[in-house]
């Protein structure tokens, strides 16, 4: 299997199952992927480029590690240097008053979703301005979910538990607001349910922290068959989910038990 800065390294460990002790090895920051579930969600989306930014290594280091597994090495895509990428342009021009600050960290420690409030800056964001997102993590499906809107990103790690991310407007790209998607109701919760009931996947992201539910969905409906639907159980409506559902062609229904109760079922169509 050839590798490269942009493999994932859920595709690595699927090819060998010893790749998992070597990446660990790397750094301790790696040693939550012995965790099945958090590997099954992160492995998919974090990149080698991505994970040397998060454990603060380089991908030349990956690549000896699994090199030495028979893995091997396409240097066709350049490595960061120094374990962060060079900085944008955006970045090197910008004034102090074209930044935005937003710090979601209280957010998070409440159990709060903070993508409400980012999309609200974001709505309001002038022409030249530079949103800057304080996190405790890499925000990578934030950074998913605002490249479509036209979004260039950089994030640099501080620390464990404090990572920059800023945000530009890229002007080629024509203005579009994230807005939720409402659903077809032609027919009922309990008629698409009627329909599934057979044919039904479970996922339970109530006792998640974020960004994991939305993770954990859209990793979910990756691999769901095209005649199964997705139940899940969550803490509220993810309104911010719903477009990304939208654009993967998935419909779905709400059924809220209660202010902290809400199930969703999604399916093809």
């Amino acid at each position: 299997m050839f590798i490269n800065a942009e493999t994932k390294l859920a595709s690595i460990i699927k090819e060998k199952a010893e790749a998992l002790d070597a990446i660990i090895s790397i750094s301790p920051k790696f040693e939550k992927l012995r965790n099945p579930f958090l590997r099954k969600v992160m492995a998919g989306r974090t990149s080698i480029a991505t994970a040397s930014k998060i454990g603060g290594c380089q991908p030349s280091d990956f690549f000896t590690k699994l090199g030495a597994l028979g893995f091997d090495i396409d240097n066709s895509k350049p490595p960061v240097i120094g374990g962060k990428e060079k900085l944008p342009e955006f970045l090197l021009t910008i004034q102090e008053n074209q930044l935005i600050e937003l710090d979601v960290r209280p957010l998070l420690a409440a159990g709060d979703d903070p993508l409400g409030p980012i999309i609200q800056k974001i709505k309001w964001l002038k022409p030249r301005q530079v949103l800057k997102i304080v996190n405790s993590f890499y925000p990578e499906p934030l950074i998913l979910l605002l490249k479509k809107q036209g979004f260039d990103s950089y994030a640099d790690q501080i620390d464990d538990y404090h990572v920059n991310t800023y945000f530009f407007k890229n002007e080629s790209s024509a203005p579009r607001v994230i807005e939720p998607v409402i659903a077809d109701a032609k027919e009922s919760w309990d008629d698409v349910f009627k329909k599934y009931k057979t044919h039904l996947q479970q996922l339970d992201v109530r006792d998640m922290d974020m960004p994991g539910p939305m993770m954990a969905i859209l990793d979910a409906l990756k691999k769901l068959p095209g005649d199964t639907a997705l139940l899940v159980y969550h803490k509220r409506i993810p309104v911010y989910l719903l477009p990304e559902l939208h654009e993967m062609k998935f419909s779905y229904r709400i059924q809220e038990i209660s202010d902290s109760e809400v199930n969703l079922l999604i399916y093809k169509g």
